[in-house]
């Protein structure tokens, strides 16, 4: 059946490809003007035809059409369109440069180009963000945060304040592809959740996908968020940086073979451990609390048909408790890719890749003195051909291939007194291969489709043991029947299965469309945690004879309609989600430390469904977004929750989200956002006992999430004033050219003081005050009662960073 079906799209594919003679194809890249660098999605229309087509992730773009004299028109929001006349009698490489808007205030200019491509393209459940949109939105101390601007998005739910996990219609944050320069990032999270991985000043364009997820990606059953890092300045040297409440970061970058080569060299650091040893206390003074990243970025531009990049991205975490508690977590990751043109439509892009997670934390207790270590590994290549056939149709064919290392714990004595010994759970490898086939076809000037398939196999393999369980049985250390232990490279089992996807736009009028998806995407590894903050010791595992794969069928439809000349742009969708072998936890369950882990595991179905509403105003003084998401998640597994249908924590049913900007002149702007989410599903004690006099919570094993912690909503405001001199002469009209420009941004987070719940504890309160300790012998004990404690993590944070670029 599966090869019935690429066999099909790749008839169909080749028959679209036979034309008339006397057909020419005019290529090339478009790139920033300032700057040198590749732009992404860009519009290539010709206006004899009424049609056209956006370049690649690369900014390379192909159309082959009838000789004759066309006139193209290059549009890319944010940036002026550029017009060229070509007379196309031969094959023609056109490579364009286009520049920036200049902002006018208090001067409405209306573009004759529509920036219309939320109705036009196929793409749906797709957003775009900006980076210059990102960095206009108020943030924590604020560092400015590519993951927290995502989660102001429809359909995208965070699990609270301090985390940066994505749960995207109705899916867990490990159900989410986080790729950084096409190498996959496995915890994107600083300060335990506070900040993500990617420093704004290194990143070019982030695009999020919610649902018609591209057959070219997989590997995650829920959504892709696609960062692409800068390339570098390749016309000359310049460098951009700040001084933050909580971080300083630097950016340099400049040409190295000017509009040829290019650098980019990107670094940022926390300095709250510099602070802590300006404290009396001796204690405080001894501890350590920082992170830092550094990404890095080459290319060379080898002739017309090949250039290479090189790219890295290096980040960690520290902190540490005087001489008593050490942790540290963070990411590597490298890419090395190859752009190739066999011809004018033929592109190819062949990309090796590394990624590595780990994590290390140590106890200095004197015998009970150890240290962890922890590490997921990733080895990769990739290929992608993009042939464009005609105007009408580019077919995309490509593999992708990676090898997979889990080593979830090696545990270390620090010293020879120690009571530990070394300690190893099992190493497990794995292979994960894909290939796929898909088109995109104007069917009609009103009709496009978007259709492909990806085939996608997984296999466990050594060297590595598997034990056996007595048939019949629960899965439990207690029924291992035997073990069998396989060499280096020798399959243990093996997984496969097809992915079908398929999306299509129907244009009703020039503003307005109707679209639809459909995809089937297959995930192989997860998670295995029993909470959903996400935390730096959480453990990868693949899936494996006992673990199934997990699968999702999504479907959905939208309605998107621009107003006033694509000034406001507003849309609709639905959409439900199908799941099958959803794994959860038992009830205290044993994750860490455990070389049986299917033992923990429940596999079982989930099902999502809800309603994303958008408006959306990206022109004009007053620029942003309002939308609203109805959404619900459900899952039912045998041996949790009674077998009964229950809710997953992330499961939250209201999603509002405000932001605006307001440009006040050239130098002054202000911006705002406003959430409101509901409260996320808990599981609330239904009683207690007592062991050894002391009161335990008891947690009705038949009522998993049954309650709802409060809801949450934030309001934060900042204001920037740009370009300022020394002495911040802030309304001065002329200025003498200056060769370091600097900005100031006052932001405010939280700025009514909302006391957001972080948890809620049930626990004794003494004398009505939680915070005393009952076993204090100096406290004289009056009441002792249970009760509801919570925590909250801020109140209101006021912030300043000064950015400079030069």
């Amino acid at each position: 059946m599966g090869k019935k079906i690429i066999f099909l799209i790749v008839a169909v594919g080749l028959s679209l490809s036979v034309y008339a003679q006397e057909k020419y194809t005019v290529s090339g890249y478009i790139k920033d003007s300032k700057t040198g660098e590749s732009l992404i999605g860009v519009s290539v229309f010709v206006k004899e035809l009424n049609n056209g087509t956006t370049t690649n992730p690369y900014g390379y773009y192909s159309l082959t059409l009838p000789k004759g004299d066309y006139h193209f028109v290059f549009s890319y929001i944010g940036y002026d369109p550029k017009d060229s006349v070509v007379s196309l009698f031969s094959n023609h490489t056109l490579n364009v440069e286009i520049g920036e808007q200049v902002v006018q205030i208090n001067e409405v200019v209306v573009s004759s180009e529509k920036m219309d491509a939320n109705v036009t393209e196929i793409k749906m459940s797709r957003e775009n963000v900006k980076i210059d949109r990102i960095k206009s939105i108020p943030a924590l101390f604020g560092e400015v945060d590519v993951i927290r601007s995502i989660q102001l998005l429809p359909g995208i739910q965070t699990a609270g304040e301090g985390t940066t996990g994505l749960f995207v219609r109705g899916g867990s944050a490990d159900q989410t592809l986080i790729l950084l320069d096409e190498a996959p990032v496995f915890n994107a999270s600083h300060f335990l959740g506070f900040f993500s991985v990617f420093n704004p000043d290194a990143v070019k364009d982030v695009e999020i996908y919610k649902g018609g997820i591209p057959a070219e990606y997989g590997g995650r059953l829920s959504s892709l968020v696609d960062i692409r890092m800068k390339e570098g300045n390749s016309k000359k040297f310049s460098g951009t940086g700040g001084i933050g409440s909580i971080s300083s970061r630097l950016t340099l970058e400049g040409p190295i073979v000017k509009d040829k080569s290019s650098f980019i060299v990107s670094g940022r650091r926390t300095y709250a451990d510099l602070f802590l040893k300006l404290s009396p206390d001796k204690n405080i003074r001894s501890n350590v609390l920082y992170f830092y990243d550094l990404n890095a970025k080459m290319n060379y531009r080898i002739n017309e048909r090949n250039t290479v990049f090189l790219s890295g991205y290096f980040g960690r975490d520290v902190f540490s408790f005087g001489d008593v508690f050490g942790l540290s977590w963070g990411n590597a990751t490298t890419t090395c890719r190859w752009n190739h043109l066999f011809s004018q439509k033929l592109f190819l892009n062949t990309t090796l890749l590394f990624s590595n997670y780990d994590y290390a934390f140590q106890i200095n207790n004197g015998t009970q003195s150890f240290i962890w270590k922890s590490n997921f590994r990733n080895v990769g290549a990739k290929f992608d051909l993009n042939f464009f056939l005609n105007p009408n149709n580019e077919l995309k064919v490509g593999s992708n291939t990676i090898f997979h290392t889990f080593s979830p714990a090696r545990i270390e004595p620090k010293n020879e007194n120690s009571v530990f010994e070394t300690f190893n759970l099992d190493t497990k490898y794995a292979v994960e291969q894909a290939f796929y086939i898909s088109n995109n076809q104007k069917i009609t000037s009103n009709f496009s489709v978007q259709y492909g398939v990806r085939y996608s196999m997984f296999e466990n393999i050594g060297a590595g043991r598997v034990f056996n369980y007595a048939p019949d049985k629960p899965l439990d250390k207690k029924t291992i029947t035997d073990t069998v232990t396989y060499s280096s490279l020798q399959p243990i089992n093996f997984y496969h299965g097809l992915e079908p996807r398929i999306g299509a736009r129907f244009q009703i009028t020039e503003s307005s469309s109707i679209k639809s998806s459909y995809n089937r995407t297959m995930q192989y590894l997860q998670i295995a945690s029993n909470s959903t903050a996400g935390l730096p010791i959480d453990r990868w595992i693949p899936a494996d004879r006992y673990i199934r794969p997990q699968i999702s069928d999504q479907v959905a439809l939208g309605y998107f309609k621009n107003f006033y000349d694509n000034t406001f742009e507003t849309s609709v969708e639905v959409y439900y989600k199908d799941m099958q072998n959803q794994i959860d936890f038992k009830d205290g369950a044993e994750i860490l430390l455990n070389n049986n882990i299917e033992t923990e595991v429940r596999a079982g179905k989930a099902w999502a469904y809800g309603a994303e509403f958008m408006v959306k105003k990206s022109r004009g003084q007053l620029t942003g977004w309002v939308s609203y998401t109805l959404s619900k998640v459900q899952r039912q597994i045998d041996g949790i929750n009674g077998g009964e249908v229950y809710s997953p924590r992330y499961d939250r049913r209201h999603n509002i989200s405000v932001v605006a900007s307001y440009d006040l002149n050239k130098r002054l702007s202000f911006s705002a956002n406003w959430v409101y989410i509901t409260g996320s599903a808990v599981s609330y004690p239904t009683g207690v006992y007592e062991v050894d006099g002391k009161r335990v919570p008891f947690y009705d094993p038949l009522n998993r999430n049954g309650d709802r912690m409060p809801a949450y909503h934030r309001l934060d405001v900042s204001a920037t004033f740009k370009d300022l001199p020394f002495g911040f002469d802030l309304f001065r009209k002329k200025r003498k050219e200056r060769k370091v420009h600097f900005d100031l941004n006052l932001s405010v987070y939280n700025a009514y003081a909302r006391k957001n719940a972080f948890t809620i504890q049930f626990r004794d309160v003494v004398n009505g005050d939680p915070s005393i300790d009952a076993n204090d012998p100096k406290i004289t004990v009056i009441t002792k009662e249970p009760k509801a404690v919570m925590t909250y993590l801020f109140s209101v944070i006021p912030a300043v960073t000064v950015n400079f670029k030069f």
